[in-house]
């Protein structure tokens, strides 16, 4: 158990993980039930990061309405200047497009909608795990997200293979206001199959984190590293830190701030449980946390912010009307 004090958290200037710095003093968490992907969105909540509860019972908030496969993987949220929360998701095993909608309260959401972000390479056999991040200096929320196409000549063969032959690098596209978008780039591209990129912002030096799983099979790596750099437009160096997640195999990680701490979470998908490591010296050394933190059960793949205190009071006493 870690101890805190809740009015330090709650007065301390936070900055958002999708890049945002505003007051906060609570967190909360999108995710998806792997054992039923048609759900949807759930939510859970946080006042000190460590210890979530579910919102509406444990049951989903919003279903999936676009997409040919019905689901609703990897939600991934942000909000934006302006406070609106922008979603997005994995909507097929195998499609060219990522599912969009956006909300005023976490509760409430818009006409879902898909964003057809890698429909001009027809060879893309997949749009996995789309996430969001609003860098302030340019006014720009960039998504990003990890596909493998095939024949694609900027991207190594060697050593980066994964099951079914997938060998996944980060792809990315940009927008202002979610209709019009930056045409689609090679983002992040290591010599290794790499998926499930995500990013925050460091609250001491302002240095972007990104965290993200090395996907290789051979030898088997299914571990979450580090990278960093100054700013999105710069990109990210594609020499990673060596694995911050223990033995056990991870993906989907997330990164929030704790004052001047950094928590990530990540999913120990074998174990079918969650596991957490904590870094006090901005992400350069990491100790294990997966003892100090509690989630529902059933939680998988999603992104945690930081929110005002007014969020997570009407999050609380949510329920979905019938």
């Amino acid at each position: 158990m870690v101890p805190y004090n809740f009015w330090a958290v709650a007065l301390v200037a936070l900055a958002v993980s999708c890049g945002q710095p505003q007051q906060k003093n609570g967190y909360v968490f999108t995710y998806f039930d792997n054992s039923r992907q048609d759900a949807g969105l759930f939510l859970v909540y946080s006042l000190d990061g460590y210890h979530w509860t579910a919102v509406n019972g444990g049951d989903p908030i919003m279903k999936p309405l676009v997409g040919k496969d019905g689901i609703m993987r990897d939600p991934s949220v942000c909000q934006g200047p302006d406070g609106t929360f922008h979603l997005v998701w994995t909507v097929s095993w195998n499609a060219q497009s990522i599912g969009y909608a956006s909300s005023k309260d976490l509760i409430h959401w818009s006409e879902q909608k898909l964003i057809p972000v890698m429909e001009h390479l027809p060879a893309t056999r997949n749009t996995w795990a789309p996430e969001l991040f609003y860098e302030e200096a340019e006014d720009l929320f960039y998504i990003f997200w990890a596909s493998t196409v095939p024949g694609n000549p900027d991207v190594s063969t060697d050593g980066s293979i994964s099951e079914d032959q997938y060998n996944h690098r980060i792809y990315c596209t940009t927008t202002r206001d979610f209709e019009s978008f930056s045409p689609t780039k090679l983002y992040f591209n290591p010599p290794f199959n790499v998926i499930d990129a995500c990013v925050m912002r460091v609250p001491k030096t302002g240095e972007l984190l990104m965290a993200l799983k090395n996907e290789n099979l051979d030898p088997p790596e299914k571990n979450i590293r580090l990278t960093r750099s100054r700013a999105m437009a710069d990109g990210f160096p594609t020499e990673v830190s060596a694995p911050i997640s223990g033995e056990e195999w991870a993906e989907g990680p997330t990164l929030i701030p704790i004052g001047d701490d950094i928590l990530v979470y990540f999913d120990q998908f074998r174990r079918h449980r969650y596991g957490a490591a904590l870094s006090h010296d901005g992400g350069y050394t990491w100790e294990d946390a997966t003892d100090r933190i509690g989630v529902p059960e059933g939680i998988s793949h999603g992104t945690a912010i930081v929110v005002p205190a007014s969020y997570i009071d009407a999050l609380r006493n949510y329920q979905v009307e019938e």
